[in-house]
């Protein structure tokens, strides 16, 4: 199938398990061990306010390509009016647009991108 005929939501779903995937094996490495510890690290990686925070400033730092871009794009700009209560819309359908990004590399196997963008997150150059 092509890549571009997926609903983007549902790359934003598959992005979502790999990105939290992703973070939870960070943790892990960082040899955080119990659960309670686990959920409440994960929450500076996971959140929508955070992802929509990281899509920013990749986006500042000029991070993704052009068809990557028309890939957030599509994730902003899908119709949606459902967000978790706790963000705005906005923040929301950043958050997706992030997680749209992972499931599209995810789907191409393009594993060395997500490893790029994971390495700025948890390294820390986003802040």
């Amino acid at each position: 199938m092509n890549v571009l005929e997926i609903n983007i939501l549902a790359l934003a779903y598959l992005g979502d398990a790999v990105y939290e995937l992703y973070i939870r094996r960070y943790l892990l490495d960082q040899k955080i061990n119990h659960v309670n510890a686990l959920q409440t690290a994960s929450l500076a990686y996971v959140s929508a306010k955070r992802q929509a925070f990281f899509l920013e400033k990749l986006e500042e730092a000029s991070f993704f390509t052009e068809e990557e871009m028309d890939i957030i794009h599509r994730a902003r700009n899908y119709k949606s009016n459902r967000h978790p209560k706790n963000c705005s819309i906005l923040t929301y359908k950043h958050a997706t647009a992030l997680e749209a990004v992972v499931g599209y590399w995810s789907y191409l196997h393009k594993d060395e991108r997500i490893d790029e963008m994971m390495e700025k997150i948890v390294g820390g150059s986003l802040c």
